[in-house]
Parts: structure tokens; sequence; C-alpha cells
């Protein structure tokens, strides 16, 4: 097939950010089969670099791989490479006798078919991950692949407290930008702390690439009691499109990336993404008002400080199977949260095997019932 031919338009700047497009969560043919919808996928494809968009974002570990194999198919098997920017990343979790960093990032660049990443991460750093980074000596293997040619610029995405944001970019002055989870739900939210990450990322000067703009789909999909506020504004804007022009607004944000799969998406982000506005003053209360009612729903009170994780026989990490649920209970939409923990099986367990020994319970400043929250969650997703 021959390969088309567009010109990829430049670098967004901090004026108007790009609209990404996320090869995370892809859609599946809708007969039910757990193949991937090739044929919406390409469609989306082409109307996303039609709309004058390019950024593609995807990963080693996404799909078990699967997201590169469906890119390469869509994407750069269809069209030239200077008509598309691509980022992959690194997962130093993976790595063991059979898979060193050579071998992930030579298996990424097979899969995706090209011959260079514009942008490669280090995913997910958090401070087990970072420290993992330094021993592996992930840093010195992606810049010698800058030099080579096979990467165009350096970063990382980035899961943890700003202090450690602040340590890594100080150690690391050749990173090159930041990946972050930013949506006004997280902004200041005590766990997440994603505004002052993303201060701490903009005091370096470095550019914000946004990733959960719309926290895995779920204020896109508010239940109508919570997105008053919005409709009283505007009936007809979608609640994903205010999510977006929170993140859109700020300061040396240069992309946003949203993982789209269905046309209906596509449309609604690419319509918004071209008519960007700044918020009005009514508008930035109304989703002040959003968020404190958020705030305000029954959650477990968890602080993710993982002393239970360290005490469980079984090793699971019950702070991510908690968050799983509390994302339950604040937006009420099941699908996403059950996917969220159907992919976490493999690294949280399934919370409906829990042995109930208690002693998590023993060890958790916050006093919480954990024994009977496990239950709970193997209840609702198990």
């Amino acid at each position: 097939m021959e390969k088309r031919d567009t010109t990829v338009r430049p670098e967004a700047t901090t004026v108007q950010p790009e609209l990404g497009f996320g090869f995370m969560r892809l859609p599946k043919n809708p007969d039910g089969s757990d193949e991937y919808d090739v044929s919406l996928i390409t469609q989306l494809v082409d109307y996303y670099l039609s709309s004058g968009f390019s950024y593609f974002d995807t990963a080693y570990v996404y799909d078990n791989g699967d997201s590169e194999r469906v890119l390469k198919t869509v994407l750069t098997d269809r069209y030239s490479r200077s008509a598309f920017r691509l980022t992959d990343k690194l997962p130093v979790w993976v790595m063991g006798p059979e898979r060193d960093m050579i071998t992930v990032f030579e298996t990424s660049l097979n899969r995706c078919g090209v011959e260079y990443f514009d942008t490669y991460l280090l995913h997910g750093l958090n401070k087990t991950f970072y420290e993992m980074s330094q021993n592996l000596g992930a840093w010195d293997y992606v810049k010698a692949e800058k030099e080579r040619g096979r990467i165009k610029r350096i970063g990382f995405s980035f899961h943890d407290e700003p202090a450690l944001l602040d340590k890594i970019l100080n150690e690391h002055p050749e990173t090159e930008m930041v990946q972050l989870q930013i949506n006004y739900a997280d902004w200041n939210n005590d766990n997440i702390r994603a505004r002052e990450c993303y201060e701490v990322v903009r005091a370096h000067g470095l550019p914000v690439y946004v990733m959960e703009p719309v926290k895995g789909g779920r204020l896109a999909a508010l239940p109508h009691d919570i997105r008053a506020p919005f409709t009283r504004i505007n009936e007809s804007a979608s609640a994903a499109s205010w999510a977006f022009r929170f993140v859109a607004e700020l300061d040396g944000v240069a992309c946003v990336l949203s993982g789209m799969n269905s046309f209906d998406q596509m449309e609604d982000n690419v319509n918004t993404f071209t008519s960007l506005k700044p918020l009005s003053k009514d508008e930035h209360e109304a989703i002040e008002e959003v968020t404190h009612i958020l705030g305000a729903l029954s959650t477990v009170p968890c602080t993710q400080c993982r002393y239970c994780v360290d005490t469980c026989p079984q090793g699971f990490e019950i702070p991510a199977l908690i968050k799983t649920l509390n994302d339950y209970l604040t937006f009420q939409t099941k699908a996403p949260c059950q996917r969220e923990y159907n992919m976490g099986l493999a690294r949280n367990g399934d919370a409906a095997t829990c042995l109930a020994c208690g002693n998590c319970e023993a060890h958790c400043p916050q006093h919480i019932n954990i024994v009977a929250v496990m239950k709970q969650i193997g209840e609702l997703f198990g």
C-alpha cells in the first residue's frame, strides 16, 4: 500500500496546545469479540490527521503490546513518517533476565514499524521506578539512543510527589518534557497533587504534556446531578469539553492526550481544540462547584501510604484496588472502573481472594476496615 504523504503540523505552543491521540484504550469489535476494531481505529486516525493534529502516544506495555501493533497497521503502514509524531515509553519494571532495555526498545521500534521515536519516555516514574531507572542506567541508555538518532527527545511520565519530581529534574537536566496526570478533579487532590507537580515542571521551564485530562473517561461521563453547574451555563457543551478547556489554558501545556475510542469522542474533542477559548469567571466557578461536589462524595479515606502492602501475605496492591473503588463511588461509571480493575489483576490481585487476615488493618494509620473494603471491591468487580 502506498503511504499517504502529508505534512506534520509544527510543535504545539503554550498558546494553542495540541490534541494528542493516546493509544491506550483502543475500541474492540462491536460483536463482543476480543479483537480490535481496526476499521474504526483507522477512521479515527484519518479524521484526526485530516483535522491538523499529529501527536500519537503509545507504550510497550499497553494492551500487552497490541497498542503498538495496531498503531503500525492503522498509522505507520499507511502514512509517511513525516506525517506524524510518535511517543513511546520504557517500562523499567518489566526488566529481567529475558528482557533488557535494548530488547524492549528494539521491540517497540519493530512493533510500531518506525526507525526512531520523536519522544521516548521513562514510563510512570515514582520513587520505586526512579530508583530502578537509576540502577539500570536507563538515563544513560536513552541519551545514547538519542545520540544515535533513534530518539529525538527525552522525557518521562510521572506519578508521585512534587519533591521527587523536583529531585529528578535537578538530577537529570537532559529531560526535555514531562507528562503529568492533570485534570480539575485532581488539581488540588491531596494524593495526586497535580497543581504542585505542574508548578514544579514549569519552574524548570519545561513543557507539560497532559495525560488523564478526563480521568480515564470519568469526567466525560458525569451523572446529570453532578454536571448541573455546567449545563446551567451551556447545555450543549459536553462534559469532556469542560475538562479539556481546563487543562488547555494552563501555561506551558503543549499537548493534551485523549484515548479516543469512538467517532463521537473524536469529533467532540477535535471541535473543542479547533475552537479553544479561555474559561470565563463563571465557567471557572462552575468547575469549582463540580469539583466540590465530587470531593464531597463518600469514599474510602486511603492516603496511599502503602503500610498495608508491606504486611499483606498475598502482596496485594491494596491502595490501587481502593482507588478503583473510589473512582466508582465518585463517578458511578462502572465500565471504566471494571476495565481498570481487570487490567490490574496481574499486579493487584483479585480482591475476592483476600484472606481476611487483618494484617493490613493493624498497620493502617487511617483505621480503615480494609477487610470489609476488599470484600466490597471483590463483590463489585470480581
